[in-house]
């Protein structure tokens, strides 16, 4: 028997039901305005949740490859709202140690974007060990270089991206808006950029995160990393300082505010977090720093998007401002 149509048509009442199934507190008897009276209305209940993002929302085209020719992971996906035109863009880079994750991992963001009148799109990038870093780094900015190029095909405005990232992607993000070479091997500048949101990044300064992790382990009597921050970044200090987005600040270099979240209470990302908020600011480079209370890692970066959300609220007074 298939759903029916009235079954799945009260977007406000499965949004309710969506926000209890992401929290796992789904109570059938939470739901008074739903009479499921079929184990089959339940399979079509639990399905209206998993696909309740995309059903509402938007036009999404998925594994759009950036490169020519492309890589199996040089591709990207696009959710844009209905009839969508001229719309500022949020291009999300996902974390993953460099190593792991995928541009699915998206939670919330595409609606809720959507919702805004953004135009959303989460890239994929080559990972190590197979690349280096640096080829990750050259990935987003010939992510962003499609983009720009393609994004007013979708509804989004080229010259309006906010860039922003989670964990690895923080890193990602906060190094593509300052050290502007990646962006100019691919023909853009810095202008296009109206705003960066690094979330609970710890390496925006990978010399600091190098000798805190290791003097941490060593004092501890803890063998070292393997495959730790040292050796990802090349394990050339020279490099570590290159990679580093606190070295590229500089004044009327044209780099773009930052809102920089971080977990409050997470003893490296909220000093990461300090300590390039104040190399912006000394550049005279706008930056707002948030640190998320009673929250994690991945906590936060999941619950952006949530109206109830700290952080979510702050960034959209940044992205309001940034627009103005």
């Amino acid at each position: 028997m298939p759903c029916p149509i009235s079954f799945l048509a009260p977007w406000n009442v499965a949004t309710e039901i969506a926000a209890q199934y992401a929290d796992d507190n789904l109570r059938l008897s939470r739901i008074p305005r739903i009479r499921i009276n079929t184990m089959k209305r339940v399979s079509c209940l639990l399905v209206a949740v998993a696909t309740l993002s995309e059903a509402r929302a938007q036009d999404v085209k998925r594994n759009v490859p950036y490169a020519d020719p492309a890589q199996e992971r040089q591709v990207l996906d696009v959710y844009a709202p209905p009839n969508a035109k001229n719309l500022p863009v949020v291009f999300w880079i996902h974390g993953g140690g460099w190593q792991t994750g995928d541009k699915t991992s998206v939670q919330i963001k595409p609606q809720f974007f959507a919702d805004q009148g953004f135009v959303f799109v989460s890239t994929n990038y080559r990972l190590l060990p197979s690349v280096d870093i640096a080829t990750i780094f050259r990935d987003i900015a010939k992510s962003i270089h499609w983009v720009h190029d393609h994004i007013a095909q979708h509804g989004g405005d080229p010259n309006r991206l906010f860039v922003m990232g989670h964990s690895a992607g923080a890193q990602l993000a906060a190094l593509i808006c300052t050290d502007d070479r990646y962006l100019k091997a691919e023909g853009l500048s810095l202008a296009i950029i109206k705003g960066c949101v690094p979330v609970d990044g710890d390496t925006y300064d990978v010399p600091a995160i190098i000798e805190t992790a290791e003097t941490r382990r060593r004092v501890h009597g803890l063998p070292q990393a393997k495959f730790g921050h040292r050796e990802k970044f090349g394990n050339d200090p020279a490099k570590h300082r290159d990679f580093s987005a606190v070295t590229h600040v500089a004044k009327d270099k044209g780099i773009p505010p930052f809102l920089i979240l971080y977990v409050a209470d997470h003893p490296d990302t909220s000093a990461q977090a300090q300590r390039l908020g104040n190399v912006l600011k000394e550049a005279g480079v706008p930056a707002t720093l948030y640190g998320g209370k009673e929250t994690t890692h991945n906590k936060i970066n999941a619950d952006l998007g949530r109206p109830d959300d700290p952080a979510t609220k702050t960034m959209l007074e940044f992205l309001g401002k940034a627009l103005k």
